[in-house]
């Protein structure tokens, strides 16, 4: 059995239209405080990212933040937290995100947020790791994502043995139990990422 330590959580770097998204970040942070869980993010000081990060610290939490050296200036780094680490370009920290974490959660967030997403969803898709990955449906903002994950099933393109293992939290406040459980479901040696990639 294994216990949950830590999250990491992409999201954006605004805060979107809707008051309910830096809501839904700022009530992921206390929860995540709350349980003795480490925040791991991409370091920055604005946006969703600030908002869920500036929430953990507020309510006792633990933050890591973990930013390339060419971010440090366009996100503004948060340096309120505890552990602040600056890497040399994307892949070394896309892969340190990784090694930290023990779940993932996607906020609402634009593209980069997807990438981050869909990249650990493929790893997971490949059986490369057994982490819980989470949407945070706030307001049906993945719905229109979960779509299109259904169209490429009903297109043959995602397969059966192939399936793309996500959970959905459509109230932010189900997200730290949900995970919770699913990791104690996951031995330690299938949370490790089996092969050295590249481009993780």
């Amino acid at each position: 059995m294994t216990k949950l330590r830590s999250i990491c959580v992409y999201c954006g770097s605004s805060n979107g239209v809707r008051p309910s998204y830096v809501e839904g970040a700022q009530r992921l942070g206390a929860a995540m405080a709350s349980a003795g869980i480490r925040l791991v993010y991409g370091g920055g000081d604005v946006g969703l990212m600030g908002t869920v990060a500036r929430s953990v610290i507020d309510n006792g939490g633990h933050v890591t933040g973990i930013i390339p050296t060419f971010l440090q200036r366009r996100e503004r780094m948060l340096t309120a937290v505890e552990e602040l680490i600056v890497t040399k370009d994307m892949h070394e920290r896309k892969r340190l995100m990784f090694e930290r974490a023990d779940a993932f959660v996607a906020l609402p967030g634009g593209v980069g947020t997807l990438e981050e997403l869909v990249e650990q969803l493929t790893w997971a898709q490949l059986g490369q790791h057994r982490k819980p990955i989470v949407l945070a449906n706030i307001d049906g903002f993945w719905s229109r994502f979960l779509d299109i994950l259904d169209h490429m099933r009903r297109e043959g393109f995602i397969r059966a043995e192939m399936a793309v293992d996500v959970l959905i939290a459509n109230d932010p406040d189900e997200i730290v139990p949900m995970i919770a459980a699913a990791v104690e479901k996951v031995t330690k040696a299938q949370m490790e990422l089996r092969v050295a990639p590249t481009a993780l």
